[in-house]
């Protein structure tokens, strides 16, 4: 029988390619999306669960939780892979949402979702370990803005930080059944409207100036499921941003 995965945020770029990799696997995926995109009927085809879940209606939320822990009796990973990016509106009056609004939404998606998740599945974890004397994993994909801090999405880079803050409480709940790691990148790949001049700025702010590809971190998340003897730790894949 299968291992489970949970992975939150599948609809597209990084959380698509993490379903995809570990479907290929042989891994039983669980995924939550918010937006529908074409390429969930792939991922459909391929027998994963997936969830329509909005992270910012707590009624959903419950929902959700009830489901998976009467759905799943064990869990072999759970990566928290859902984002949101919204900027600080200190500048722009036209903004959507207030300057609370931005901060409660940056720390719902980035600190409240795992919390929840990861206190509500932590049974389903420790059977993994129960059952085949193996680990179970929590990965947090953070930022490293979480370190850095930023002058135009302070209330992002403030939630990031707080999920690695996440990893160290959790890592030692946990402990010694489920590992808990986060892992960090800088950039990870541009999006299609990315002009060139935004490109040339990004690279430019690391030693490899490259994209880190979302190769780079299905082989971060590969190294922590693999690994016996790493909890409560932050990798970093910022292509040396800290010393540029």
């Amino acid at each position: 029988m299968s291992q489970t995965i949970l992975i939150t945020g599948i609809g597209k770029r990084l959380g698509l390619a993490l379903a995809t990799h570990f479907l290929a696997q042989g891994y039983h995926v669980v995924g939550t999306y918010r937006t529908t995109y074409p390429a969930l009927d792939g991922l459909k085809s391929q027998a994963a669960d997936l969830y329509q879940v909005d992270f910012y209606q707590q009624a959903q939320v419950d929902e959700f939780v009830a489901l998976i822990k009467h759905q799943y009796s064990s869990l072999r990973a759970i990566i928290h892979n859902a984002s949101d990016w919204l900027p600080d509106n200190s500048h722009d009056s036209s903004s959507e949402y207030s300057s609370a609004q931005v901060m409660l939404k940056m720390m719902t998606i980035h600190a409240s979702i795992p919390y929840q998740i990861n206190l509500a599945c932590q049974g389903l974890l420790k059977n993994t370990h129960n059952e085949a004397g193996n680990f179970a994993d929590i990965i947090h994909l953070s930022d490293y803005v979480a370190e850095k801090g930023s002058k135009k999405h302070i209330a992002y880079a403030a939630s990031k930080t707080a999920m690695n803050s996440l990893t160290l409480s959790f890592s030692a709940l946990l402990a010694p059944e489920v590992k808990v790691n986060s892992i960090s990148p800088a950039l990870i790949k541009f999006n299609e409207h990315d002009d060139n001049a935004y490109k040339a700025k990004a690279i430019n702010k690391a030693l490899l100036a490259k994209e880190a590809g979302y190769e780079e971190i299905i082989r971060a998340i590969e190294f922590i499921l693999s690994s016996e003897y790493m909890t409560g730790r932050n990798m970093q894949l910022d292509g040396g941003r800290h010393l540029k």
